[in-house]
């Protein structure tokens, strides 16, 4: 028995192996366009990979559950096909001895995914998000200054026509009131850029331009100059950035803060109660997956792994949508559907118990 186990519990271990880097690597390279242009913005390698690390928790708390899958079908789907389960049931081992390593180990990914879901996942998520947004500033923050781009910094908002290194052409610049209105257009025929990291000051130089005062209105009025010069605070502007409270990167403590201080305050807490049946609901799914593919996997005759990969794919998907469709009715907490999330995994969860008992009395 325990050679039968080693034999079933390897060999669906190299194909779960193989389907997460395979699904991995798709699912990063998706949002990795992202993270490529901060490289290209003079981010530092090491901050390049960090960035690539931050995502990694949510993406395996994705990925184990299709690979896991995927691998049920594929494994079991070659196994009852090549007629081997029917030999290990002749020998006298059950189903429930032969699919024993597998449930186990889904058990222990899903608590593996609720970990991610619930703490890491959302801590990185929210970590990666603000280093996205901060990190080319922060080591290159004249880098986002490029040729035919309009850029924001502080109260100004920056275009240049050319860029050779700190030297610009054709600049303009716009001063904004506090009410974001034009208070200045300064123009210049020529300039460059000089940056004190200590202190986080960019410093743009302006030469032979002009400065019409509340371009306009009625009271507008030019001022010409030889030379400008125009410091910018971005250290400021970053210390002031506001941080991002939404459900989705807060952990699990965060959330059930959130929502009590929702309940004292009268407010509704659907959406806070939606992300985090969510995340359950997602953790579980290694264990649906495994309940409903199994005796589907044991019941396929064909030899072809397309037949166990289609169907693995037809299943995900089909538990994912649901998921998204009940995430969209926070609009309705009438119905309840931080309740609804749970539909597809006890569905699954049910049917597939019923499907592995019929086939170990047949």
């Amino acid at each position: 028995m325990k050679t039968l186990n080693l034999y079933v519990s390897k060999s669906f271990l190299v194909t779960f192996l193989s389907g997460i880097g395979i699904l991995t690597f798709f699912l990063v390279g998706a949002r990795l366009y992202k993270i490529i242009n901060k490289l290209m913005e003079g981010v530092p390698l090491f901050e390049f990979f960090l960035m690539i690390a931050y995502m990694m928790p949510v993406v395996l708390s994705f990925t184990i559950p299709f690979a896991m899958l995927v691998a049920v079908m594929l494994i079991f789907g070659r196994l009852s096909a090549d007629n081997e389960i029917t030999a290990m049931r002749a020998c006298g081992v059950s189903i429930t001895q032969i699919i024993a390593p597998i449930l186990l180990l889904a058990y222990l990914l899903s608590a593996l995914c609720l970990y991610l879901q619930l703490d890491i996942g959302p801590r990185f998520l929210g970590e990666g998000r603000a280093m996205l947004k901060n990190v080319g500033r922060l080591e290159n923050p004249t880098a986002i200054i490029e040729p035919g781009r309009s850029v924001s910094y502080e109260n100004y908002v920056i275009y240049i026509g050319e860029k050779d290194g700190d030297k610009l052409a054709d600049v303009q610049l716009m001063s904004l009131d506090s009410e974001k209105n034009i208070e200045a257009d300064i123009t210049a025929s020529t300039g460059s850029m000089s940056l004190d990291k200590k202190k986080k000051i960019i410093g743009i130089h302006l030469y032979n331009g002009q400065s019409i005062n509340k371009p306009y209105t009625k009271n507008k009025s030019t001022t010409r100059f030889e030379e400008l010069t125009i410091n910018i605070d971005y250290g400021k502007q970053l210390a002031n950035r506001k941080l991002s409270f939404r459900s989705k990167y807060m952990n699990t403590t965060q959330l059930f803060a959130q929502m009590q201080i929702h309940r004292k305050n009268g407010m509704g807490t659907t959406e806070l109660e939606l992300e985090m049946n969510r995340r359950i609901a997602m953790a579980l799914a290694p264990i649906a997956f495994v309940l409903l593919g199994l005796p589907l996997a044991i019941r396929t005759s064909r030899r072809e792994t397309s037949v166990g990969l289609f169907l693995g794919i037809i299943l995900s998907v089909v538990y994912f949508m649901a998921i998204i469709i009940f995430l969209s009715l926070e609009s309705k907490p009438g119905i309840y559907p931080q309740y609804l999330l749970w539909i597809p995994c006890i569905v699954y969860q049910i049917v597939g118990v019923i499907m592995i008992y019929r086939i170990a009395h047949r």
